[in-house]
């Protein structure tokens, strides 16, 4: 690491260069003056100077060094000897008394050459083999020096050798790099390139620098990373990392000896690295940043965010090269290891998502399985080989422990990550794939990430491979009837557990201790999914043990939703299976609805017994009333008795919601698992009817909220139940809380999704409806329900149950609308959506084009509203929006099934393609809809130029109707003639249309009249004539096809067009349209002759 040493007066140096080796530090005018020229971005040159026998051998070694990097030690070598006859022989000993030259000539020579490199462009190799050259050079000459200094030190002389020694190698270095720092600010940018690579390159390959070096160094390559060239930015900070890392050492060592005052330069280059890591818009300079700033607890957090960088390459940097590099990744913490994991493994980049499971399953396990050989190498932050070299045997208690450093109980549930990094592990590593065995030992003794690693390795055998692996698990997991003996076992100790914490009260060893076992008996029943039930001894234990469970009221809801899951699929796919599942659970339902009444009927006597005593005790007689102390004797004392009686009905009725609420989930789960008809099962309409109709009728708000749930799930299941039920469901949104209103959007989208195609043809239900659609994609301070409407909105118009306009045009303003800015959810939604839509039918465009309009306008007068406010930074441009809109009616875009895209056309040479067939239409009614909007009175001048804007971009093809091209021409030439815009970019895009638009008609009419004389042509060819008759017409026709001229309605076109866009041009004044609308004229002529004489001769060949 360069070292920041102070200076100390050295021996005097041979030849002219001696004394001045280091300047005083005394603010001397010459100091004073030499800063003030260094700031300039002159550079001083060393003066050119008569050829020399040294400069030859230099310039030859140099020469050599850039050809190829394979001989450069041999050439380092080489100019060390060099230097060395330079520095320490006297001059005339040299070989033949050739060597006449002293230190400051073999310095400033090597300065020359390196002066040379500054304009080599950073493309070229031979650049980057000098700076290595270079470096390696300077590398090779200081630790000879210092190598011979320290053989020639006395030992007296020992606290010497910490100061920075001065030697020929110290002075070449600063020699070189004083010379390089004037280029840090030259114009060019090749120069201040290759200047900064220079020194960066130096600085990383030496171990110590001058102290006064070291300032100066630091100052030149911080204002090079504020470069505008990023090539450049790169290069200083590879320089700056070095420099950085080294200054919090030698704050570290001021701060133990009582000098921490002095140390304020680090932070402050630490705080501009952390600045350009966080903002810098080139991806490779954040990613030199990631693999060259020290590695320290202030910086960690600010290195590991880019694990949600934009480029994926700095994303994978940070997985395959620092976090190897950081040792044993239990130093972090759990919740960032949490995040690096889902991050990685989830990252939208494939290469990130490899680098990120590589990690875990060889580095990260590898820490857990021990020590490696070398210890704990790139602790130190030192990049690059970090990768495990060799792995060590598979340790089942390493993997345990790994899982456990993850927090399996919280990611291995149905959102979290272990379960895709377990994957990626057990595919990665075969050798724990066969080293893992399931014994009865594992069994008995299960724990939350013996279980999981157990699930994960049964899914990943069962899914993976196209069943190569079934055979591995079978081999391993128990038969199905053991299988349900251990589930059995593990959910008895839960409800126990459960039961236990009800009668003691909360205990958080007990917590933690049954949230495991409910983990346990979770990851059970998943694995109980993919079991085989084709045993059928095995399949009855099942069936019977889920019988059980699901009858227990204290189950958990997750661990009953599974066991729904799993009976669904121990009774079988067909419609008998269906109808048993359901009549077993609506078994465990009553079971579990019976506990209330046999809890009341218990308490029935004990609670007579205590209303009797308690009015025999506060009715006091009328022979008590006479005494005068009865007013004392029989106080009214059940005030204590009333508040428990009053608390023990408040705690009945809750048990009562309790068990009802339990009730209504399984029969949500139920009836999430079902698909036949309502009406033909009976034991849904019975649950329908006892169960689900009297929780939407009820009083408690939770029990109405499930109720209406479960209602929901019934009408998937029956038309005329979800037409009955639509109101009620409108009825839950209008007058719910927030909560309520997002599941009533739920249930009516997936509603109009299954039964919508019948429902929304009727007026009277589909009209409360839309309205609200509307009123929750208007509710701006309802993020979630607004976002679930948008959800339900785009998923009912893309399977075209909803086809309104209105709610499309709300959608596209929404969008745009400023005051969704926050709503990401919402943003994220219509980004998808509104694309797709629009390019996935024809129907769906021409929608887009009726709105694109009004829509425009609502947020033109939405962005006035947002300017006089002064808060436009979340308003996107209207201008890019009217681009928006453009590419979502572009015709060009839509993808066409394979009967609609089968057309054939011809190109120019007359030989037939496949193409899609563009409908012209959608954008002539868009510019039809914006030159009608522009000449209406309601439209401001800003307005008009949005519109005006867009009709450059329109797509105007032949393949469009006569009658709309005529139409939209004449509405663009009157609007021209009206002067309706009055700016020139205004005018230029209307003219633009008005071009395109002439170009189309001339060559519909050219191909419309060619068409004509053939048919006619054609006729009379096979027409029977006398020979005269014929020699006649064929003489004729031969004279037709050598004089053939266009019509007179072409003709007149041409005439009408040129005059018209004289006009337009003279009322424009712009010598631009004039320019153009040549241009334009002369390939309009081109085309008009080519297609002429493509007439001419299909006229002679069908003739002849």
């Amino acid at each position: 690491m360069p070292g920041r040493v102070p200076t100390r007066s050295g021996p005097r140096q041979s030849g002219a260069g001696t004394g001045s080796a280091r300047k005083s530090s005394a603010p001397t005018p010459s100091s004073r003056a030499s800063r003030r020229v260094s700031v300039q971005p002159v550079a001083i040159i060393p003066p050119d100077t008569p050829s020399t026998t040294l400069r030859s051998h230099i310039c030859a070694i140099f020469a050599e060094a850039q050809k190829t990097t394979a001989g450069q030690r041999k050439l380092v070598i080489n100019l060390r000897k060099i230097q060395e006859s330079c520095c320490y022989e006297p001059p005339g000993d040299g070989i033949n008394g050739s060597n006449s030259f002293d230190e400051a000539l073999f310095n400033a020579e090597v300065g020359r050459c390196v002066v040379c490199v500054l304009g080599v462009k950073k493309g070229e190799a031979v650049g980057d083999k000098v700076v290595r050259f270079l470096g390696t050079f300077l590398k090779h000459a200081n630790e000879k020096d210092a190598a011979a200094l320290s053989s020639e030190q006395q030992p007296a002389d020992a606290d010497e050798t910490e100061i920075f020694p001065e030697t020929p190698s110290t002075r070449l270095t600063t020699s070189v790099l004083s010379l390089l720092l004037q280029f840090l600010e030259a114009k060019e940018k090749t120069v201040r390139y290759r200047a900064t690579q220079l020194i960066s390159h130096i600085i990383n390959s030496l171990e110590s620098i001058d102290d006064d070096l070291f300032q100066q160094l630091r100052n030149g390559l911080v204002k090079r990373i504020r470069d505008k060239e990023s090539t450049i930015r790169v290069q200083a900070i590879l320089g700056l990392g070095r420099l950085a890392g080294n200054e919090m050492e030698g704050e570290r060592e001021e701060g133990e000896s009582g000098g921490g005052d002095e140390a304020t330069g680090s932070s402050g280059l630490l705080e501009k690295l952390l600045d350009v890591l966080q903002n810098d818009p080139s991806a490779d300079v954040r990613r030199s940043l990631l693999l060259n700033l020290p590695l320290t607890s202030d910086t960690l957090p600010y290195l590991l965010e880019r694990a949600r960088d934009q480029d994926p390459q700095t994303r994978r940097a940070l997985y395959s090269r620092l976090l190897p590099a950081l040792g044993d990744f239990r130093h972090l913490s759990l919740s960032m290891r949490e995040k690096l994991l889902r991050w990685g493994l989830r990252d939208r980049d494939e290469n990130v998502r490899k680098a990120a499971g590589k990690l875990f399953r060889e580095r990260w396990i590898e820490d857990c399985a021990g020590p490696r050989d070398g210890g704990e190498e790139g602790g130190n932050g030192v990049i690059g080989g970090a990768t495990v070299e060799q792995t060590s045997p598979p340790k089942i208690e390493a993997l345990l422990e790994l899982l456990e450093r993850i927090d399996v109980v919280n990611s291995g549930v149905a959102t979290g990550v272990a379960l895709e990094a377990m994957k990626g592990f057990w595919e990665g590593r075969p050798d724990y794939r066969h080293a893992v065995t399931f014994d009865d030992v594992f069994w008995d003794n299960l724990s939350a990430e013996s279980i999981f690693m157990v699930r994960s390795y049964n899914s990943f055998c069962r899914e993976e491979g196209n069943g190569k692996f079934e055979s591995l698990v079978e081999e391993k997991m128990p038969e199905v009837t053991k299988f349900a003996f251990y589930l059995q076992r593990y959910t008895d100790r839960l409800i126990e557990s459960l039961k236990k914490v009800a009668e003691r009260g909360d205990d958080a060893e007990e917590d933690d201790m049954i949230v495991e076992q409910e983990f346990v008996v979770e990851q059970m029943l998943h694995i109980a999914q993919s079991l085989d039930y084709s045993d059928e001894v095995g399949r009855r234990k099942t069936f019977a043990l889920l019988r059980e469970i699901l009858a227990i009221p204290e189950l958990p809801e997750e661990s009953t939703k599974l066991v729904v899951e799993v009976l669904r699929g121990v009774c079988g796919s067909e419609a008998s299976g269906e109808r048993e599942f359901c009549g077993v659970v609506l078994e465990a339902v009553a079971e579990v609805h019976d506990t209330i009444s046999s809890d009341a009927e218990e308490d029935e006597e004990d609670s007579f017994h205590s209303a009797q005593s308690e009015l025999s005790d506060a009715t006091p007689t009328k022979k008590r009333s006479r005494d005068p102390n009865a007013a004392n004797a029989g106080a009214p004392v059940p005030a204590k008795g009333h508040e428990q009686a009053r608390a023990e009905a408040k705690a009945k009725a809750l048990k009562e919601i309790m068990v009802n609420m339990k009730c209504l989930h399984i029969a949500r789960c139920m009836l999430e698992n079902v698909e036949g008809n309502l009406q033909d099962n009976v034991h849904l309409m019975t649950m329908l009817n006892n169960l689900v109709v009297p929780a939407v009728r009820s009083h408690e708000a939770p029990i109405r909220e499930r109720g209406l749930l479960c209602l929901g799930l019934c009408c998937l299941l029956d038309k005329t139940l979800a037409q009955e039920n639509l109101t009620l469901f409108v009825h839950c949104f209008n007058r719910g809380h927030d909560a309520l209103q997002v599941s009533a959007l739920h249930v009516l989208s997936d509603i109009l999704t299954a039964q919508g195609s019948t429902l929304m043809a009727s007026e009277a239900v589909s009209r409360p409806l839309l309205k609200v659609f509307t009123k929750a994609l208007r509710a701006d301070d309802k993020p979630d329900v607004q976002a679930a409407a948008c959800g339900a909105i785009c998923k009912l118009m893309l399977g075209c149950v909803l086809k309104d306009e209105d709610l499309l045009r709300l959608l596209v303003v929404t969008y745009f609308d400023p005051a969704t800015a926050a709503n990401l959810g919402l943003r994220q939604t219509l980004s998808y959506f509104l694309p797709v839509y629009c390019h996935s039918r024809r129907e769906n465009q021409d929608r887009m084009q009726r709105v694109a309009v009004p829509a425009l306008h609502t947020l033109v007068q939405i962005s006035d509203g947002v300017a006089e406010e002064d808060d436009d930074d979340d308003m996107v441009s209207l201008s890019i929006i009217a681009a928006h809109l453009v590419d979502w009616t572009d015709p060009r875009k839509v993808v066409l099934s394979s009967a609609e895209a089968g057309v054939s056309l011809f190109d120019e040479n007359g030989k037939e393609k496949p193409q899609k067939p563009v409908n012209g239409n959608v954008h002539l009614d868009l510019a039809r809809d914006v030159i009608e909007k522009m000449s209406s009175s309601g439209c401001n001048r800003e307005e008009k130029k949005i519109l005006a804007g867009m009709l450059s971009k329109l797509y105007v093809t032949s393949n469009a109707s006569a009658e709309k091209l005529r139409n939209v021409f004449e509405l663009a030439t009157t609007a021209s003639e009206d002067r309706v815009l009055v700016d020139a970019p205004s005018r230029n895009s209307l003219n633009k249309l008005l071009s395109a638009l002439g170009k189309v008609m001339i060559m519909g009419d050219a191909a419309e009249t060619r068409a004509q004389r053939e048919n006619t042509a054609r006729a009379e060819s096979q027409a029977p004539t006398e020979g005269g008759e014929a020699e006649s017409t064929l003489m004729s026709v031969e004279k037709d096809g050598q004089s053939a001229a266009p019509p007179d309605d072409l003709e007149n076109d041409m005439a009408s067009l040129q005059l018209h866009r004289e006009d337009a041009a003279t009322a424009s004044g712009d010598v631009d349209v004039d320019d153009t609308i040549q241009e334009e004229d002369e390939e309009i002529d081109e085309e008009v002759t080519v297609q002429e004489e493509t007439v001419r001769e299909k006229d002679e060949d069908e003739t002849l």
